[in-house]
């Protein structure tokens, strides 16, 4: 069983265009002509995939939409956090969409320009999107979780001519009125001739205050009677813009591909996630997230697609759930920290839910810790496939993950994605089996950015992933090959931990640290200091009621050296409030290790990259030795 992905995988690397054409061949790609090249040049960055091709991202996303059987089955399914639930067909899309591209032609929309949205996960934001990919301009979007300035900092760079907003969205149990900040945005971006209206809270966007300048209610533009249109555009013709975290500066454009997409996600989806026509896709994301662009191309493989508006945690763990028994997915996408959250509380999904349409969960965002694996099996079904995957917004694909003939290994990923040569490498770039390295590709992809934006001379798209190894994309992350070719991600190699000149990876102890019932998070960091000595500190979030005493303290060294090794013992185990995460979840191990060797907050991050500036204030003010900061008790 092993053997023949590892040979299908070897052939995948090793013949990028035999490989490349088959996966093009068997989804059947739309495109103007035949190819007659895939790979007309291999080099990175700078790959020429299948040349004097044209074809559109929405074409394929509406594909579903002409077949009789699925016509009138729903394409999109969207679920608020009040439990109200939209569906919408694969007509009634098709027909949407129609509407919203001639609309946005009447606005003098073309190829290339660009139109972004202000937008929850709903189903407005998905047709939008396919609206804008239809008539060949450029998509961006931003969560309103970030406030005009944040969401401005990225969206106007791109100049955009049309702007999508809603009203507000929903989070543990409140609706956030998100008018002012559109007024505020819209504002910011002088380029605009239009903004378009979403009522998310109530029937329609009501500017109560005349705030806003050209707004068109989304009514008025997605009640026509329209067939979509398809601008068939070049292979690496850009379709959408997505962003880095922000976390160190301006947050680069990251600009994908029509074709690239395409391709790409039809082989993550259809052979690695086996998404069919007719089935069911539901991953929880916001519109930050790389994972949103999963949610979209679930259509591309023509299954219908699950929206969620809303806190994956409210009313309780089990709501993700829930959503999964009532939709019937046959795909679930969460987060680990929905893993330990449902173990923490003692939920059995399996048993409370009807999850027997359920065929796989995908996991990302972070390392699955190892006791999740069992979890899964015995409290969701062992039938289920635990899908534990890794990429990033930077090819909006996965680098490693499973497939459906291949085994698990309790915190590990079962092997490189097709198609993606990943291999291990030490410094001097040789490549490592059983040890720590870092995660480089050695062959182009098709989904690799086609450039950042405003980076006409490509310096900074060079430096971000080609300047370690020329000609080889270095990803940025430790991982182990093992030597039966499972992959260990152990963190950001920019946040690597060393002890006594051993690489560590910060995985290895969240993986145990967050398993003790009394922690509800945790962060490590290793900090050079300036006398030359090295501080590894663990800070921890303690459980309700639960205080760091002594004896705690020894059971969380115990449980390092037993179950890691005696190098993965912290220095100081610290109690802090909260940890700080990026908008999609990731914990900030680098801010915080610049803050405790000394660097100025506003250099570190800004708020609207955070999801609780709070929470990195308040290591700021411990790196600062400020009176009350990061109680040990």
């Amino acid at each position: 069983m092993t053997a023949d992905y590892d040979d299908l995988w070897n052939w995948s690397v090793s013949d990028l265009d035999g490989f490349w054409g088959a996966v093009w061949d068997f989804f059947d790609v739309i495109a103007d002509e035949p190819y007659t090249e895939v790979l007309a040049d291999r080099s990175m960055p700078g790959a020429t995939w299948f040349p004097g091709t044209r074809l559109n991202y929405a074409e394929h996303a509406l594909r579903a939409g002409l077949d009789d059987t699925l016509a009138d089955e729903p394409a999109i399914i969207t679920i608020r956090e009040s439990g109200e639930r939209t569906e919408t067909t694969w007509r009634e899309l098709r027909r949407q969409v129609g509407s919203v591209a001639a609309w946005l032609r009447e606005q003098g929309v073309e190829q290339g320009d660009r139109v972004v949205g202000y937008l929850p996960n709903t189903h407005h934001t998905l047709i939008a999107f396919l609206a804008t990919a239809s008539v060949g301009a450029i998509w961006s979007a931003c969560a309103q979780d970030y406030a005009a300035e944040g969401a401005g900092t990225k969206l106007g760079q791109l100049e955009p001519k049309v702007l999508f907003a809603a009203d507000g969205y929903l989070w543990n149990g409140q609706a956030f009125d998100r008018r002012d900040q559109v007024a505020d945005l819209a504002n910011r971006m002088p380029s605009l001739r239009a903004v378009v209206g979403v009522g998310n809270l109530g029937e329609e966007f009501i500017d109560e205050h005349g705030q806003i300048t050209n707004l068109t209610a989304w009514d008025d533009i997605a009640s026509g009677d329209v067939e979509p249109e398809f601008a068939r555009v070049d292979f690496d013709t850009p379709l959408w813009v997505l962003y880095s975290s922000g976390t160190t500066g301006i947050p680069k454009g990251i600009v994908h591909s029509h074709g690239g997409v395409v391709i790409d996600h039809l082989r993550l989806l259809g052979l690695h996630l086996d998404i069919r026509p007719g089935d069911r896709f539901f991953w929880y994301t916001n519109t930050n997230w790389m994972m949103w662009n999963l949610v979209a191309s679930a259509l591309v493989g023509g299954a219908t697609t699950v929206c969620f508006d809303g806190s994956p945690l409210y009313p309780g763990p089990g709501r993700l759930w829930e959503i999964a028994a009532d939709t019937e997915a046959n795909v679930l996408g969460v987060s680990p920290g929905i893993f330990l959250a449902g173990m923490k509380a003692g939920i059995e999904p399996g048993r409370e839910f009807d999850l027997t349409a359920l065929r796989t969960i995908g996991a990302t965002g972070a390392p699955v810790p190892a006791n999740c694996f069992p979890w899964v099996r015995d409290v969701v079904g062992e039938r289920v496939q635990l899908a534990s995957t890794s990429g990033g917004t930077d090819v909006v694909s996965g680098f490693a993950g499973s497939a459906p003939n291949c085994p698990i290994w309790a915190g590990e990923l079962s092997r490189p994605v097709l198609g993606v040569a990943l291999e291990s490498w030490d410094d001097s770039g040789q490549p490592l089996i059983g040890e720590v390295g870092e995660m480089v590709i050695t062959a182009p992809m098709p989904s690799m950015p086609v450039k950042f934006w405003n980076d006409p001379d490509g310096e900074r798209y060079r430096d971000t992933y080609f300047s370690m190894f020329p000609g080889v994309w270095r990803h940025g992350d430790w991982i182990t090959i093992t030597d039966r070719g499972s992959v260990i991600i152990s963190g950001r190699s920019d946040a690597t931990l060393n002890r006594q000149g051993v690489r560590l990876g910060s995985a290895d102890i969240y993986d145990v640290v967050d398993g003790i019932p009394e922690v509800a998070e945790s962060l490590v960091i290793g900090a050079e200091q300036p006398d030359g000595g090295y501080w590894m500190p663990l800070f921890v979030v303690l459980a309700e009621g639960v205080s760091l005493d002594d004896s705690l303290r020894k059971r969380i060294a115990r449980d390092l050296k037993e179950k890691a090794s005696p190098r993965h013992v912290p220095d100081d185990i610290i109690a802090v409030p909260a940890v700080p995460h990026t908008k999609t979840g990731k914990k900030l191990e680098v801010p915080v290790k610049r803050l405790i060797q000394g660097h100025p907050l506003e250099k570190v991050a800004t708020p609207d990259a955070v999801d609780s500036f709070e929470a990195l204030e308040y290591f700021a003010q411990f790196a600062a030795g400020k009176d009350g900061a990061a109680s040990e008790g």
